[in-house]
């Protein structure tokens, strides 16, 4: 079906869009939550946001070495006594942020589910989300790609490989439903390979964000890359 409309955004031009609003929408208890780090008397609950808050930004340095509870309660101006009061240890304070990369992936991937049709673009708009993520979270994406996981508990790095996994799923749920309708032969074979490549270039490029000290960004050249990646298939 060709449009007339000459001022149509492309499909890519349009998930960036959607994918910078809603990873927007799912930092925005992030930025209010630092508001009220001058109160003496945090409620509760707050202090506890305010940990991990100075956690991801303490993460955000580039060459950062291995963050210390010791540099963490200086950060914060309390004791490390203060800071077991509200996470039983350190582990379990990553444990909070790869909870809210979880809930703001994968809840935004679910919003692609029930809002696009069509499985090609969800694979293009899950992409796009998912480098985004990282690019507006540098802290974050040192703990998406492991990096700030070196020498902590190894379940933090078992459930990081957990969360790629099922962005692959996802992918290949996507993949396989666009080689069925396309016609494919093999659609299940097709889409298997397809999502572990596609997952491998996501990984690949978060990593090469984190190792290069933030300076070269995920969504770098990205329109091309889907272009190569995830061609839009004309009905």
């Amino acid at each position: 079906m060709t449009s007339t409309a000459p001022e149509s955004p492309s499909p890519e031009d349009q998930a960036a869009r959607e994918a910078a609003e809603a990873i927007g929408a799912a930092a925005a208890h992030t930025d209010a939550a630092g508001g009220s780090s001058g109160r003496k008397r945090p409620k509760p609950g707050e202090r506890r946001v305010q940990i991990l808050e100075a956690l991801a930004t303490m993460l955000e340095q580039p060459g950062a070495e291995r963050i210390t509870t010791a540099a963490l309660a200086a950060r914060l101006d309390v004791s490390e006594a203060a800071l077991y009061r509200h996470f039983a240890s350190k582990a379990q304070m990553f444990e909070g942020l790869i909870e809210f990369i979880e809930q703001s992936i994968f809840g935004l991937i679910n919003q692609l589910g029930e809002r696009e049709p069509d499985a090609n673009t969800r694979s293009r708009k899950l992409v796009t989300l998912l480098l985004q993520f990282g690019e507006k979270n540098p802290g974050m994406t040192r703990v998406m790609v492991g990096d700030a996981l070196v020498f902590e508990n190894e379940r933090l790095q078992q459930r990081m490989n957990l969360f790629f996994d099922k962005i692959e799923a996802a992918l290949r749920q996507n993949l396989r439903e666009t080689s069925v309708v396309a016609g494919a032969a093999t659609p299940t074979v097709d889409a298997h390979a397809d999502a572990s490549a596609i997952t491998a270039f996501c990984v690949g490029r978060l990593q090469r964000f984190a190792r290069s000290g933030f300076k070269r960004v995920p969504s770098e050249s990205l329109e091309h890359s889907l272009a190569l990646l995830l061609p839009i298939v004309r009905h």
